[in-house]
């Protein structure tokens, strides 16, 4: 098993420079050597589906995955099949921009009654699949860190990712490994082993302490607690061997010219994944 990551399976999440549209995005991945790009939906929409595609691919880069879809509970019918309709949409992004995976970021609960959202996120995910599978897109589920569980998701540990995933082949229901989210969970080397087979994303950064901000947290690789390289290993020993992706949500990153993080992304991550 490598100890060190490969330079060819790193990939920039765009939300790590979020100081820049798409363009500025690409034109700079292009420049620090950094093959994958992972697309999120709100910068491909201020220019475009097809000129998006056609920047990524006029600069050489592949697309690891789009974010996000998901955000299934909702209190009326009418609402939830909205936010179907609109991960369909995504569906068919994902398809148009030449990735195989759409990342689902599950969604809160509109009360206080938990485990009806959950029960939302498996039909709203059952529900999808079908088309999913027509456009060649694998939905690739992210369990996020549980202070996240009453604004942005319900599903909060590989556990419960796996136990909606099992439901479906492996080409067409996955779980996305991101470290900052699922570092804590004392079952999450046998979560990972039990992944095996369907880990469709392995997203890296750092948990700093103090955290700065519960949104705008996260730290460069090394910055933080995180055991990293050890989850990368468990990761590739289940069978995922594809980009992975630096997500740094953090303000005084965003601050800095996107040049100098991504030089920093490129050792950090040579050093601590």
């Amino acid at each position: 098993m490598n100890k060190k990551p490969l330079l060819e399976n790193l990939s920039l999440n765009q939300i790590t420079t979020e100081q820049w549209n798409l363009r500025e995005a690409v034109d700079g991945s292009a420049r620090a050597e950094i093959p994958w790009v992972s697309l999120w939906r709100h910068k491909v929409e201020e220019i475009g589906l097809k000129e998006s595609k056609q920047l990524v691919k006029d600069a050489g880069l592949k697309v690891s995955s789009l974010c996000r879809g998901g955000m299934f509970p909702a209190a009326t019918s009418t609402e939830r099949e909205s936010r179907l309709d609109d991960n369909r949409r995504a569906i068919e992004e994902a398809a148009e921009l030449g990735t195989d995976t759409l990342v689902l970021v599950c969604g809160p609960g509109p009360d206080r009654d938990i485990d009806t959202s959950r029960k939302w996120v498996a039909e709203g995910i059952e529900k999808l699949v079908p088309f999913a599978q027509s456009h060649g897109v694998k939905l690739g589920i992210e369990p996020l860190h549980p202070m996240y569980a009453a604004d942005r998701s319900v599903i909060s540990t590989l556990g419960q990712a796996n136990s909606i995933a099992e439901q479906y082949s492996p080409n067409q229901v996955g779980v996305v490994v991101d470290v900052f989210h699922v570092w804590w969970d004392p079952d999450l080397y046998n979560q990972i082993d039990r992944a095996k087979g369907r880990i469709l994303g392995f997203h890296v950064s750092d948990w700093i302490v103090p955290v700065p901000d519960m949104f705008k947290g996260r730290g460069m690789m090394g910055d933080g607690v995180i055991e990293i390289n050890r989850i990368r290993q468990a990761v590739e020993a289940s069978g995922y061997h594809g980009p992975i992706e630096v997500e740094i949500i953090n303000q005084s990153i965003w601050d800095r010219p996107g040049d100098d993080v991504l030089r920093e992304i490129k050792a950090s991550y040579m050093e601590h994944v």
